[in-house]
């Protein structure tokens, strides 16, 4: 048996076609639906990049909100006001923000983010093996005089 795409079966397994995404992919839906939609005086408070698909943070940040949308866009009465909620509400200031993945661009230039370095641990920095703990001494009872006191 061979199924078409768009006709595979859901997920709740009673044999109807499961949903298929509005958008095929993370750039049709910044382009034809996030940018037209969430619009911001930018420049200030609100940073981007026309050339938003070279920040790795962006493509991430964007893709995860774009599979959200997808998500709760077909839960009906509350889907969309959870996506705005929990999703865009939090990711929207951090990458639109001032030190966001677009805090070095504008709308006309796009400036590659340093990335962050890092030395190598020295030899055995990881290693989990340690001496064993020991357990605390158990507390001396002061009601019998010690040996040395008792002499």
């Amino acid at each position: 048996m061979t199924i078409q795409p768009g006709t595979e079966p859901s997920a709740n397994g009673d044999g109807t076609p499961a949903p298929q995404p509005v958008y095929s992919s993370v750039e049709e839906w910044v382009t034809s639906h996030f940018l037209p939609m969430f619009r911001r005086p930018l420049g200030g408070e609100y940073r981007w990049c026309a050339q938003w698909w070279r920040h790795a943070e962006a493509i991430t940040r964007l893709t995860a909100l774009w599979h959200t949308w997808e998500a709760l866009r077909l839960q009906p009465g509350t889907g969309m006001a959870t996506w705005l909620r929990d999703h865009l509400d939090h990711q929207l200031p951090v990458l639109l923000g001032r030190t966001g993945p677009f805090s070095m661009c504008s709308e006309d230039e796009h400036i590659d983010p340093r990335q962050a370095t890092c030395e190598q641990p020295p030899p055995g920095w990881w290693d989990v093996t340690r001496a064993p703990a020991r357990l605390p001494s158990a507390p001396v009872s002061r009601t019998a005089p010690m040996e040395d006191e008792a002499s």
